[in-house]
């Protein structure tokens, strides 16, 4: 059991260590990139756990939650503020209320463990129920409300040595072993006890080993490949009178790079409807594309004549056309969940914000001769979603619009989950954005070439598609359902021989 130091966490101290290890995780994040602090965090928030009752354990699980997500998503603000046009305190209350919720999830994390296991932690409650716990959080935040999947811890680690887990377990597996490491971290610290030690290095000694494997292989040959980041401000974008210039602005870009085999642009960046640019814009685009051998991907609202819905899509422009239509939509960006709520202020009623979702089984797209794995901005903070464009896909795409956010973490921390899914998936990835940060990311998640942000840039690089699967792929989530179910089960023999 934990003794000791632990103790001096009762009363009002631990509740003011909980909201500061919170506050302190985003520093594990892009941009600080401080990978340790995520353990340091957690060992903390279970230290004041430790030896409180079932409520107590929710007071500090949603402090924790209220650092965490006041500092981590604190760009919701700039979204509302200054892009919603909402006043300094109406958006200072929406930011807080939304951040107030996410960590009452936390909050019930802190009231199930203490429920499960009252009084003291024993070492089974750390290193069994606890890891296990996290994890379920996580994913319970990435499904509940159509899910908000930011901050996993797993998407911190993939500087170090825990990035080797990454093609094999997933992001959420290696949020676990972050969980795992704090709580064996904990245990020696408390009992003196320095055994407890070998598994963190084996965990990360494994991981480091695992970062030396190819899981995929190359696919025919590198195609050359261009990013247009337009950068026309988010303020300006959709203004009829600004739409010329924009139109002239990406081809202006692309025409410079016509020996390219695929360019791609990014969410939206054509402010006008498929049909309105049809005839005199996207046609003569087509017949340029198609004389120099060039593919582009390009971004743009598409409505259906018969259904009258319009769509937030990605469309193929050359030898093989086509479209992809964005799946999972932004709450608020894409889309607001009650109508009625746009008359109230001005951030509900933003421009081009009621887009329906694309279909579940949209066949991929086929650019440069390659099967490409497409997402529009938020989809790829969702790893089984950019799962289901593989192993099919040979190279993955993200066009996104971080222009609501300023300069803030978002575009950073977004960058960064981007980053995971090409290492989860074992592909290169292409990442288009409107005003950065776009970026060239190569198979094991490192990148290769990014822009500077509010900037017109084009980037172009050589990439290499890839074929095969990395364990994730081929197994999913299976390994860590099958494992922490045998994880809760031999906790649970341990709770019950203690009682008996």
């Amino acid at each position: 059991m934990l003794t000791g130091t632990v103790q001096s966490l009762q009363g009002w101290k631990g509740s003011i260590i909980a909201l500061l290890a919170g506050a302190i995780l985003p520093l594990a994040f892009a941009p600080f990139y401080y990978y340790p602090v995520a353990i340091l965090s957690l060992l903390l928030l279970f230290a004041s756990w430790h030896q409180v009752t079932p409520k107590q354990a929710a007071w500090r699980g949603w402090l924790f939650g209220l650092g965490m997500f006041g500092v981590g998503v604190s760009w919701i603000f700039v979204a509302i503020h200054v892009f919603g046009q909402s006043g300094l305190i109406l958006a200072s209350l929406l930011t807080f209320l939304f951040v107030a919720f996410l960590a009452l999830y936390l909050a019930l994390l802190g009231w199930l463990i203490k429920t499960l296991a009252p009084d003291r932690f024993n070492i089974p409650d750390l290193l069994l129920l606890l890891p296990v716990a996290w994890l379920g959080f996580e994913l319970f935040k990435a499904w509940f409300l159509s899910g908000f999947p930011w901050l996993e811890l797993g998407i911190s680690q993939i500087e170090g040595p825990l990035a080797g887990f990454v093609p094999v377990i997933g992001i959420n597996g290696v949020s676990a072993l972050v969980a795992l490491t704090s709580a064996c971290l904990l245990l020696s610290w408390q009992n003196k006890r320095w055994q407890w030690l070998l598994p963190v290095l084996l965990i990360w000694g494994g991981g480091q080993v695992l970062k030396l494997s190819d899981w995929t292989q190359p696919l025919g040959t590198p195609i050359k490949t261009t990013i247009v980041q337009g950068n026309v401000p988010q303020r300006v974008k959709w203004n009829p009178e600004q739409l010329v210039n924009t139109l002239a602005l990406y081809q202006k870009a692309t025409q410079a790079y016509w020996d390219s085999d695929l360019v791609v642009w990014p969410e939206n960046a054509l402010p006008a409807f498929h049909h309105q640019l049809e005839n005199f814009y996207l046609n003569p685009l087509r017949q340029e594309a198609l004389k120099n051998k060039t593919d582009i991907l390009l971004g743009l609202p598409v409505n259906d004549d018969v259904t009258d819905q319009y769509f937030n899509s990605m469309m193929l422009v050359g030898k093989n056309e086509g479209f992809y239509h964005k799946q999972h939509l932004v709450p608020f960006g894409d889309y607001v969940p009650f109508e009625w709520l746009r008359g109230l202020i001005a951030f509900f009623n933003l421009p081009m914000s009621s887009f329906a979702p694309g279909a579940a089984d949209q066949a991929l797209l086929d650019a440069a001769g390659n099967k490409v794995g497409i997402s529009i901005c938020y989809e790829d903070v969702f790893s089984t979603e950019v799962l289901q464009t593989v192993p099919e896909a040979s190279l993955l795409v993200n066009a996104t619009n971080n222009a609501w956010y300023g300069d803030s973490f978002a575009p950073h921390q977004h960058l960064q989950i981007s980053r995971s899914r090409a290492l989860e998936t074992g592909r290169p990835l292409v990442r288009s954005t409107t005003n950065g940060i776009s970026a060239f990311v190569d198979f094991k998640g490192q990148i290769q070439t990014e822009s500077p942000q509010f900037e017109q840039a084009v980037l172009t690089q050589t990439v290499q598609p890839r074929q095969g699967e990395t364990p994730y792929v081929s197994w999913q989530r299976w390994p860590i359902w099958l494992i922490s179910l045998f994880m809760l089960l031999l906790w649970a023999y341990y709770r019950q021989k203690k009682s008996g």
